[in-house]
């Protein structure tokens, strides 16, 4: 078999039920994901599976390299804000090895549609990170019309120009992906006949369904948002999940492209989410969203379809985190790390194969941000928040209600150490590391 296509869709800030196929609700046009639901249930659905952090840039990080966040300076911002524009401390290293930089050096075509949220030119961005092209926003958030970010100045790139293009964000992105697809499928068209193939991988990173909160209906609303792309006043979970339902459509076309191509069954598809949900997102029965160290805010949907490898209606309960998945898109390649960068994560292959295969997989995180800590190892969790420590069971407490410390000490104490000779390999938080948080409870009552 050819070395597969490989396609990264990440959603930001989707919450753990918010599709159908993880037990959420129907909205009231209908479904809110039918095209990603049909994924699943084509492919393997993935029910315990992890971002590396539970905000958006420091996620990026873990995802691009596959390898633990904390390791890079830029990361340690939670998350990167729109003020770090102009930085050269606050991005991704251009001589740091990445997933498309290692894929690029094997022969694939990358590119990278949609958000980056990993430093701005000229010190940092996704042509000088292993990216033959790219097109979409450098920061963390943008209006969906407008395509301005927080402070008000138009961000939305073609490299590293500045690209003026009307329409609803989360369309155009699915379009430029259709047209990916496109291009490469007259590319392998081309090369059918040589030896060398010509694989593609494409990240595709929506912003859907990050705020502002605007259906692809809502450009008249733009203007009023425009200061305030926080939209603390708007918004509801009937516009939630019909932004949702348009990245949903999106991926939809692209399916159909590659089906038409006859491309499908050897391109992996991969869906997950930077992050837990936010203000309007479901994460039954998980408490607790973005910026938090409970499972609403690290625990997210985790698909994967490859009809060449995959058999359909799997469904895992292995342990992984975001960085597994890029170890695995280049296990998938066949390339190797980079012998002076080796990889945290690790590959998901056997899984892929078996849906019933699993192995122990430890997974560290820390916050700067109330000085959260975790730990997820088997059934167990650790937890520290604001001083406090917990330990749940969590396949009889996903909730995390029933705190098990008092009558488990040596679990405790045990998971407590473990967690603490792994920070000891890390660097420190940096002191000058920032915490932005968009809301408090003087905007909306705490979770």
């Amino acid at each position: 078999m050819t070395r597969p296509n490989i396609i990264f869709i990440v959603a930001d800030d989707l919450g753990y039920a918010d599709l159908g196929c993880y037990g959420g609700r129907d909205a009231v046009f209908g479904p809110v994901s039918p095209v990603l639901d049909g994924l699943a249930a084509n492919g393997l659905k993935l029910t315990q599976g992890y971002s590396n952090s539970p905000v958006c840039s420091p996620t990026r990080f873990g995802m691009i390299t596959g390898r633990y966040q904390y390791r890079l300076r830029g990361a340690a911002e939670e998350p990167i804000n729109s003020r770090s524009r102009g930085s050269t401390t606050l991005g991704l290293p251009t001589d740091h090895p990445t997933l498309p930089s290692l894929l690029k050096a094997s022969g694939y075509q990358t590119a990278l549609i949609g958000k980056w949220h990993l430093g701005y030119p000229p010190a940092f961005g996704p042509l000088r990170s292993g990216y033959d092209e790219f097109f979409g926003p450098m920061s963390g958030g943008v209006d969906y019309f407008t395509h301005c970010d927080s402070t008000g100045r138009h961000d939305l790139w073609f490299g590293e120009e500045d690209k003026q293009e009307d329409g609803y964000l989360t369309d155009i992105l699915s379009k430029r992906a259709v047209d990916y697809v496109e291009r490469m499928s007259e590319l392998q068209k081309k090369k059918e006949k040589k030896e060398d193939d010509a694989p593609f991988f494409l990240s595709l990173h929506y912003t859907a369904p990050h705020w502002p909160w605007e259906t692809r209906d809502d450009a008249a609303k733009a203007p009023n948002i425009k200061n305030n792309l926080f939209d603390l006043a708007g918004g509801n979970i009937h516009v939630y999940r019909r932004m949702i339902h348009h990245m949903d459509e999106g991926i939809g076309w692209i399916m159909d492209a590659l089906k038409k191509h006859g491309m499908a069954d050897n391109t992996l598809v991969v869906f997950t989410s930077d992050n837990g949900g936010e203000r309007f997102s479901d994460n039954w029965p998980l408490v607790g969203g973005k910026m938090d160290l409970t499972e609403g805010g690290i625990r997210v949907p985790w698909i994967a379809h490859w009809p060449a490898v995959i058999a359909k209606g799997g469904e895992s309960t292995q342990l992984c985190m975001t960085m597994d998945w890029s170890a695995t898109m280049l296990d998938a390649a066949g390339v190797a790390a980079h012998p002076d960068y080796p990889l945290d994560g690790v590959s998901l292959m056997p899984v892929l194969k078996d849906a019933k295969q699993t192995f122990r997989r430890p997974l560290h995180w820390r916050m700067n941000h109330r000085g959260q800590e975790a730990l997820r190892d088997g059934d167990w969790k650790y937890l520290k928040v604001d001083g406090n420590e917990y330990l749940f069971n969590i396949p009889g407490d996903e909730r995390e209600r029933a705190n098990l410390a008092k009558k488990e000490p040596e679990r405790l104490a045990a998971m407590r150490a473990d967690w603490q000779a792994w920070n000891a390999t890390m660097p420190a938080i940096p002191e000058d590391a920032t915490v932005s948080l968009g809301y408090s409870v003087k905007d909306m009552p705490q979770r």
